[in-house]
């Protein structure tokens, strides 16, 4: 608006009508990366907002700005690690950065990074006390913590907290034939197996049921009798349970146990 002020003055002052053009520039690629966030094309926001930082490489705050962006993107996109590295790159400029503090937080939850996390939105809080999200995601993360301290079903499966269900399912079969209790003699280590494939049997069952899987990254584990209200868990399952089961029939896959348990 003070840039058209100025060409009210004089149409044809050089300066005024070039940086008029670049600032209408900058402002079109602003809105169109917020945009695509909001439709949550964030690689596209992503290249978008690079482009804001080649347009205006002279002032800091646009840089600023445009990596705080970029790092939440990356973020929402599942991209933990490079996440990170921008959100922190903004927080070594800005530390009390409340947007790229609640970025990283979330970044360091997808890489079970919990007392990080905890630690970023506790800083993020003391900076915006009633913002809800950074309740909610204090929260979040510190239950997390609480449940990593039992039975993580990813590490179960050792696969990552954004695994897609083909990965889940896969890494399910490879653990499932590696620890079944047939393939053990002694008894001792029949019972060591039997556990393992309790646990590989139950992570699978939570992480590819949608609903389970939602209550298990908001910090409830749905099989954990101690989490369901009452102390009635409808979920639980025992070694009897699994006996006579193919973990790899819905897949069609070539594997087939028999159970000779009595």
């Amino acid at each position: 608006s003070e840039v058209r002020e100025c060409l009210k003055l004089d149409q044809d002052h050089k300066q005024c009508f070039s940086l008029y053009k670049q600032v209408k520039k900058l402002n079109k690629q602003i809105e169109s990366a917020e945009e695509l966030i909001r439709g949550g094309r964030y690689e596209d926001a992503i290249s978008k907002y690079h482009s804001v930082m080649k347009t205006e490489p002279e002032v800091p705050i646009y840089s600023t700005r445009a990596k705080e962006r970029i790092c939440h993107c990356l973020s929402k996109n599942q991209q933990a690690t490079e996440a990170i590295k921008l959100c922190t790159e903004v927080l070594q400029l800005e530390p009390t950065n409340v947007n790229a503090l609640k970025d990283r937080a979330e970044a360091y939850l997808l890489e079970d990074m919990y007392e990080e996390a905890i630690k970023d939105y506790e800083t993020a809080q003391a900076n915006s006390e009633n913002d809800q999200q950074i309740r909610e995601g204090l929260e979040r993360a510190q239950r997390m913590l609480k449940q990593s301290q039992k039975r993580d079903y990813y590490k179960i499966l050792g696969v990552k907290r954004n695994a897609r269900k083909q990965e889940i399912i896969k890494a399910y079969r490879k653990l499932a034939s590696q620890w079944h209790p047939d393939n053990f003699q002694s008894e001792e280590e029949k019972k060591k197996a039997e556990k393992k494939f309790i646990d590989i049997a139950a992570a699978k069952e939570v992480l590819t049921d949608p609903e389970m899987r939602r209550k298990f990254d908001a910090g409830e584990d749905p099989l954990d009798a101690e989490s369901q209200q009452g102390g009635n868990n409808p979920f639980h399952r025992s070694w009897n349970t699994w006996q006579g089961f193919n973990p790899f029939g819905s897949g069609g896959g070539p594997f087939t146990f028999k159970f000779h348990f009595s």
